[in-house]
Order: C-alpha cells, then structure tokens, then sequence
C-alpha cells in the first residue's frame, strides 16, 4: 500500500516535466517555423503589382492581356567552395530560396530577370565546382512553367576583364542561353541584354564580338521604329521587330560619378555616399555608357552590382534604376523589383524581403523568454505572482 502512494507521488512530478517539456518542443518551433517560413509569407504578401497609369484609358481585360508582370532581382552571390563556410552558405541559400519560391507562388510573374553576380566564384570556379553552383541555383530559382527565368552576367560569374575568357563566357551562355546583344521581346517588350563586362572598349575578341551584335540589334531596332511612310535605304531588307522602346538589362550600371544622389533606405551609407566611383569597375566608362545609350535610346535601364539602390537619369529623361543585391550576406534589408510594363508604359514597385536584424530580435526575445519559463519551472526563479504574495504575507505579520 505505501509503496502503490510513493509511485502515485513520483509520477506526478514526472508528468508535469514531461508536459513542460512538450510546452518548450512547441514554443521552440513554432519560433522557427515563423522566422524561416511564415515570416517570408507575412512580408511578401504586402507587395502589390503597381498598375501602368496609361492602362487606365483601356478595359481591364485588355489591359491585364497586355501587361507584364516583371520581377527584377540581383547579386544573389551564390557562395562556392573556397570563400563559403557552410554555415554561412546553408544559411544564406535557405534565405533566399524561400523568399525567392515563396514571391513566386505569391506573386506568379510572367517573368524573371536577374542582373548578373549569380555566384559568388564564378570566376574561378572547376568545372566540378562550377557543376555543383549551377546544380544549387536551379534547385533555388527553380521556376513553373508559367514563369520565364532570364539570367543576366555579371563579373563575379565570369571574372572582371582582366578575368574574363571566351571559355568562361560560353560556359556562362551554354547553361543561362545568354550572349550579350540577345534581345527578348516578350507581349511586344524590347528587352536587350548586355554583358557589361565586355564593354571595356579595348577591342579583345570577346568586346569586338559583343559591340558587333549590339550595334546590329540597335540598327534593327531602331529601323523597326521609325513610321512606315519613312523611307530609309539601310531599313529596306531589315527585320521588323515590335516598335517598342527597348529596357536594357545589365550588371554593371552606366557611368555615374557616385552615389551622392542616390536615396532611400536600402541606397548605399551616408559615409560612402560620396565615394568617386571607378571606371571599367564600380560602373561602366563615360564611353560605353555614351554608345549604349545612343545605339538604343532606352526607355529605362535596369542594373545591379553595387548591392545597393539608386536611381538616377541620363540625358535628363532615361531613367536607371539599380536594383539592391537580393542577398542577406550583402544587406540587412534585401529587395527586389516588381514591374508592370506594356509597350508604351511602365510602372516599378520595389518589395523588400525580412530585414535579417529583426529575425535576430524574435530569436533573441525568444531565448529569453525561454530562460525565464525555465527558470521559473525549476524554482530559480520566483514568479512574480508569489513574490507579489510573500511581500503582502510580510506586511500584515509587521
């Protein structure tokens, strides 16, 4: 008999630490759940397709046939094997795999475009490592079939000039479907897609080659718009392609002194705001800049490789807008663009991911939260209630 009550009293407390425990197993994960699923969900779902104010003369359905949907994102730096310590690159891919799948199920674009830095190493990456990169960026940016995925170059994934070779761009080109000069015309859009890199002006074979297709393309282009009662010997024989003003897409921005006009949250350190930018390195030269915008007279330039955003126009009615890395490894509050565009209009909306510092503030809040339910539960820690009760007990004894 008193052994049967001394069981009966044992098992009490064994239960309620078993029940505590399974309080903490929840607690802990729904913690995680949020910060590295929910939590992408949460924010993305406030970004809005920002209409095309010229749309508004037309019917809904027309205009919703005519419009697309663009998503605009740059320098995921996808870390290979030399730099990136596996945490770091466990960490960074979850990231921006779940922001990038989850925008996609939320948002379903028509198309995606992103501006080059898509690895890290690129340019120096083995055939085996270069194998194994592209192998982790198709799992990430795996996209339906309703949704087009158009990758831009960047210098990290082929190396700055000095770097570059005619191997490393083609292997660029055989797994991306990229040469620069390619044009896409996507609902009767003009994109034109340049490999900034090779806008050194210093006549190697892999610059000849892409200033050759380039100024090709602008002759169709702009054969293609002028009106049909405009007669034009060069035009006669050439390829009528959509009348559409082109959006050049590209990695490098075009030339700007620095970042001293540049403004927003995500624009670069008020510190470093006024920092000369390099020729040929942080932007490209006044001369290439110069040639691209006069062969195409674009309608907008889209650009990344500065990780951060800035906009600013050339000629005093292009506008450029370089789009922040897409990465938590190069910002706190990364991004990306939303695009609406027809023909004749467009309209930009930028959608910024979870900022990093306030995951790290749930987590910490968390922990501490946790300490104290753990404190309390083994009685290290008074409860503020009893506390309250012993200070009251004491009075009325005085």
């Amino acid at each position: 008999m008193h052994s049967s009550s001394s069981t009966t009293v044992k098992s009490v407390p064994l239960k309620r630490r078993l029940w505590f425990l399974l309080k903490l197993v929840c607690f802990v994960s729904s913690v995680l759940i949020f910060c590295e699923f929910l939590i992408y969900y949460v924010v993305i779902y406030q970004c809005q397709w920002p209409e095309v104010k010229s749309g508004a003369k037309v019917g809904q359905k027309e205009t919703s046939a005519s419009t697309l949907k663009a998503i605009v994102l740059a320098d995921t730096h996808l870390l290979g094997e030399i730099k990136g310590h596996w945490l770091d690159k466990l960490r960074r891919e979850w990231q921006m795999e779940r922001s990038f799948q989850t925008a996609l199920w939320l948002l379903q674009p028509d198309i995606v475009f992103i501006l080059g830095d898509v690895f890290d190493e690129g340019k120096w990456s083995s055939p085996q490592a270069w194998a194994d990169d592209v192998r982790r960026f198709r799992k990430m940016f795996k996209c339906p079939d309703s949704t087009e995925l158009v990758v831009v170059v960047g210098n990290h994934d082929i190396g700055f000039h000095y770097e570059m070779t005619t191997y490393k761009v083609n292997r660029f080109g055989k797994v991306f479907n990229f040469t620069s000069g390619k044009l896409l015309t996507r609902k009767g859009i003009n994109f034109v897609l340049v490999n900034s890199v090779a806008m050194e002006g210093d006549g190697c074979a892999v610059c000849r080659a892409a200033e050759a297709k380039l100024m090709a393309l602008s002759h169709k282009l702009n054969c293609s718009q002028q009106k049909q009662n405009h007669s034009n010997k060069r035009c006669g024989d050439v390829e009528k392609l959509p009348a559409s003003e082109p959006i050049l897409l590209q990695h490098y921005p075009l030339y700007r002194k620095s970042d001293a006009e540049c403004s927003g949250e995500d624009s670069v350190p008020a510190e470093v705001k006024n920092v000369p930018f390099k020729e040929k390195y942080d932007v490209l030269s006044r001369e290439a800049s110069q040639k691209l915008l006069w062969w195409f007279h674009p309608r907008l330039i889209l650009s990344g490789h500065t990780h951060s955003a800035c906009e600013v126009l050339h000629l005093g009615r292009i506008p450029e807008i370089s789009v922040p890395s897409f990465s938590w490894r190069n910002r706190n509050n990364p991004s990306f663009i939303m695009g609406s565009i027809t023909p004749t209009d467009f309209s930009l909306q930028k959608c910024f991911l979870p900022y990093e510092s306030r995951v790290f503030t749930i987590y910490c809040a968390a922990g501490a939260l946790l300490v104290v339910l753990i404190l309390a539960h083994v009685q290290l820690l008074t409860p503020p209630f009893y506390f309250a009760q012993r200070l009251i007990s004491k009075h009325k004894a005085v």
